[in-house]
């Protein structure tokens, strides 16, 4: 029997809510604990699963990990256990957990060859690994993927600095290379690097360890390779995908909502986006404030022409608030064409809304027309099953906002994402039960 929330939904909520830290970053620095046998302290650590699985990876294989208070560890990468790498239980634990690529980098710096087995992870379309890849073998790794216990062995006794245009701005795949670059000979250029907060938080992370990274927050980042890194203490950033999560879910249920401690600077054009959809926010401090609206209306093209929200690589609008962009949209006036560029299965959970009575034209996997229905219909509560993370939230403010009583099932997808996001939802008064 899986884990589902059962909601009542339709009620207005209140009161202050604080994002918990950022996915997406936390992956990737806890990653990089392997680059040094020195200790690191990392806060603000989401209670996640996917977080837990790669922090209880690492013990496996030999981190000594201590958890100094509920959001805080401390890392010790001194001995560790290479054989692990072959073992049933690195492959039955990696190839579960998607993040789990992220060591590859570290281990191939450190100790001159790593395995993975062959990754797990969402179904929102083909994600492909090949960006990692190529970047390991430009700097000198050979790959070998055996078909018969399903591992790729890779050897990179000999890496070396060199010029890699990537072929897509992957976030991982230019933190993977990074990590790989910062212990490797020589100087190492990435064009087409992401640049996201997170990516821009690893490599300050790095700096501070005593790697040698320049252009930090462009698109092309330049590491000189150093023999050796020492430890560090980080905070992880607030996760703005939640953040945008709490906005939309304000303006879709006429709530008054503060969300604390957002790091405003660093959310790039999220607030912008949602301020398009007709929502109002203030700045209070590093909190935004969102009132209670009844009505927000979806603004056009100067020239009058129907609103395009689409998403690009950062400083673009991430694709992981497109989810949550739609939802909020069935309840504005006016109409807005959403368009989801990066992955092809991300729009699958339109169904459910329209049987919730959502007005929405699904042009094509990537498209969808939201019709605003202006408050002036409810939704109404259903049964859904959660495809995704980001899809499982918007449904869940899908629900928060309904008439009536909804189920959503598969909440293993949301809880990958998002910590005692029920607990934290009955404390702003959301009727909400876990059965």
């Amino acid at each position: 029997m899986t884990n589902a929330f059962v909601i009542n939904g339709g009620k207005p909520l209140k009161g202050e809510i604080t994002p918990q830290g950022a996915k997406n970053e936390a992956l990737q620095v806890i990653s990089a604990v392997l680059l040094t046998d020195q200790k690191i302290t990392i806060s603000n650590i989401p209670d996640i699963k996917d977080v837990n699985k790669l922090i209880e990876l690492l013990g496996d294989m030999g981190v000594i990990v201590e958890k100094t208070v509920a959001d805080t560890y401390t890392f010790i990468a001194k001995d560790i256990d290479q054989d692990f790498f072959q073992s049933e239980t690195f492959k039955a634990k990696g190839g579960g957990l998607r993040g789990s690529i992220m060591i590859v980098g570290p281990l191939l710096a450190r100790f001159g060859k790593a395995s993975i087995p062959k990754p797990g992870g969402d179904k929102i379309g083909r994600r492909r690994l090949d960006t990692h890849f190529l970047g390991f073998e430009k700097l000198g790794a050979q790959f070998n993927y055996n078909p018969a216990d399903g591992f790729f062995n890779v050897d990179a006794s000999n890496l070396r600095g060199t010029y890699i245009l990537l072929d897509e701005a992957s976030v991982t795949g230019t933190a993977n290379i990074v990590m790989a670059a910062v212990l490797a000979k020589g100087v190492t250029t990435i064009y087409n690097a992401a640049c996201e907060p997170y990516l821009q938080q690893l490599c300050k992370m790095l700096n501070r360890m005593g790697a040698k990274i320049s252009g930090i927050g462009s698109n092309l980042l330049t590491i000189e390779g150093v023999t050796a890194l020492g430890g560090t203490e980080h905070r992880l950033l607030p996760d703005m995908i939640e953040i945008g999560s709490f906005i939309g879910l304000a303006a879709m249920t006429g709530s008054e909502i503060t969300i604390k401690d957002v790091k405003y600077p660093e959310l790039g054009m999220i607030p912008d986006v949602f301020k398009r959809l007709g929502i109002k926010l203030e700045l209070r401090g590093d909190d935004i404030y969102i009132p209670a609206q009844d009505h927000y209306e979806i603004e056009t093209f100067i020239d009058g022409s129907i609103m395009t929200i689409a998403d690009a690589p950062w400083p673009g609008f991430t694709p992981d608030l497109l989810s949550i962009v739609l939802v909020v949209a069935i309840q504005a006036k006016g109409s807005v064409l959403i368009h989801q560029k990066m992955f092809e299965s991300r729009l699958f959970f339109v169904d459910k809304l329209l049987d919730m009575g959502a007005q929405i034209i699904l042009c094509d996997p990537h498209r969808a027309t939201v019709i605003g229905l202006d408050k002036q219909v409810q939704l109404r509560g259903i049964s859904m099953t959660s495809p995704d993370i980001r899809a499982g939230v918007s449904l869940l403010i899908a629900a928060l906002s309904a008439q009536g009583q909804s189920t959503i099932y598969n909440i293993e997808q949301i809880e990958r994402g998002y910590q005692h996001i029920d607990d934290r939802l009955k404390a702003l008064g959301a009727d909400i039960t876990r059965i």
